[in-house]
């Protein structure tokens, strides 16, 4: 059965697109696009490709061959995705020019002569090699609170499950992917629903997009499970309704970026020997999907223990451990990540305040960003306030002396980099606790907050007074 391919998706040139188009066209709307013209200077495009266009594989491997990574063996599955298991850069190059002297036509063929097609994915490169800089984010993709925060502090900081700070595998979302001609990856969506972006150094992509308002058609009758691979003959029995599935489909380049939105599912093969940079992330305009995400997967690891909560001393804590192992973090992770991104939106907002002469400050681009970063951020915290959350859970951050943590004033000052470079504002300000007192809101460093309502209630605080007092100027 063929898939019924009902459109393409978007290209544009990057130089051609400001942040505010993308923004409205595309992050807002929750569209794919593919963007071009963005990766000219980018260090690997250099390094790691020979003129005419095939990786430099021994570049790669003598530069970097020692490094310890995950490789997918895209003929075997293991549970919902590919078989993986550890091995050096060099060894995963010594067998991919090994499978590659072996002629094949068919990208479908993942064993020939015994030789198995290796995938390298999720090379965390940035954090094992911060001194090579490989490439430059690009301008749309800057507002990355995952991987900020990730540069400052924990996901999941339980100390029963803690992990050393070194450990490169929980370190950030930031990917090198490296595949021969036929690698692929099946059907799924990206961590956390998260967006994700991911360029071409080299070789050629084939995307296959499924839309949110389809996925549903890709699950089995108990909605447990997706179609593993699109292409293989999909039984109607377990996934009866995947007939009826549209897709959108996408040939994409070297040296072209493709920005995939939350919750798109999606299938994708390399046309040639390829190697990508990819990055997950998430801000004010796809934290809904993180949360909703969250709290399906905690009603079905509660689902899942429910016969021994009648037992369990502490049957919530067991599954919000279970949440943080199956997803990556649990509730009161993400409530700490929405409290501190809260706190560094209103330093910047207050900091933008006492700048400003100008009565209409809060129309600025950069402003109006802020504000809708807050009422985001407002928005999860009242879904948040209906959960285990609305009690106080050992969580409590007391603004005062968030504002006093060197790691919270570091997290501060790049995001505050962030919005300059995004908004083109060329002067790096120095957050100030005296900026709040200067707005006249100084009750803000006595601020506690134990839970959702109580962030709500102080989002809404900080915005009222911010824009009443700017209407007394």
């Amino acid at each position: 059965m063929g898939l019924n391919i009902v459109g393409t998706v978007d290209k544009v040139n990057g130089n051609e697109l400001s942040y505010s188009n993308f923004v409205e066209k595309y992050l807002s709307k929750n569209e794919p696009v593919v963007i071009t013209g963005l990766m000219d200077d980018w260090r690997a495009c250099k390094d790691w490709v020979f003129d005419d266009g095939r990786p430099n594989l021994q570049f790669i491997s003598s530069t970097f061959g020692t490094s310890k990574v995950q490789v997918a063996d895209c003929g075997s599955r293991e549970f919902t995705e590919q078989k993986r298991f550890d091995m050096s850069v060099s060894d995963f190059i010594a067998k991919w020019v090994d499978f590659s002297s072996v002629e094949h036509d068919n990208p479908s063929i993942n064993k020939l002569n015994g030789k198995t097609l290796l995938y390298l994915k999720d090379w965390h490169f940035v954090k094992e090699y911060p001194e090579y800089k490989a490439y430059t984010t690009p301008l749309f993709f800057h507002d990355d609170w995952l991987n900020l925060y990730l540069d400052h502090y924990h996901m999941h900081e339980d100390p029963d499950t803690y992990q050393k700070r070194d450990d490169i595998s929980c370190s950030d979302y930031r990917f090198v992917y490296m595949g021969a001609k036929g690698t692929w990856t099946p059907f799924h969506a990206d961590v956390f629903r998260s967006y994700s972006w991911s360029a071409n150094v080299c070789g050629k992509k084939q995307w296959y997009f499924l839309s949110p308002n389809q996925h549903h058609l890709a699950f089995d009758r108990n909605m447990k499970n997706t179609v593993y691979d699109i292409f293989e003959e999909v039984n109607e029995t377990i996934f009866p309704n995947f007939k009826k599935t549209t897709w959108l489909e996408c040939t994409q380049d070297e040296n072209e970026i493709i920005f995939v939105p939350s919750g798109w599912y999606h299938q994708v093969h390399n046309l040639e020997d390829t190697i990508s940079i990819n990055h997950n992330w998430f801000n004010g305009y796809n934290l809904s999907w993180v949360w909703d995400l969250l709290l399906k997967d905690y009603k079905e690891a509660t689902e899942y223990i429910e016969d021994i909560k009648d037992i369990c001393d502490d049957f919530e804590g067991l599954c919000q451990r279970n949440l943080a192992a199956n997803t990556g973090m649990n509730f009161y992770d993400f409530f700490k990540f929405m409290l501190r991104f809260s706190f560094a939106n209103i330093v910047q907002l207050c900091h933008l305040a006492k700048k400003s002469d100008d009565v209409k400050w809060c129309s600025s681009v950069k402003a109006k960003h802020l504000i809708f970063n807050l009422e985001s951020a407002k928005d999860i915290a009242i879904k948040m306030n209906f959960t285990c959350l609305s009690e106080n859970h050992n969580i409590t951050l007391d603004f005062r002396s968030v504002l006093k943590d060197p790691v919270f004033l570091k997290l501060c000052c790049q995001l505050e980099r962030t919005y300059d470079f995004i908004h083109d504002q060329c002067a790096l300000m120095k957050v100030l606790v005296e900026d709040l007192v200067d707005v006249g809101i100084c009750k803000l460093l006595d601020v506690v907050v134990c839970n959702p309502e109580d962030l709500v209630v102080f989002i809404d605080h900080v915005l009222q007074n911010l824009i009443l007092s700017s209407h007394k100027r």
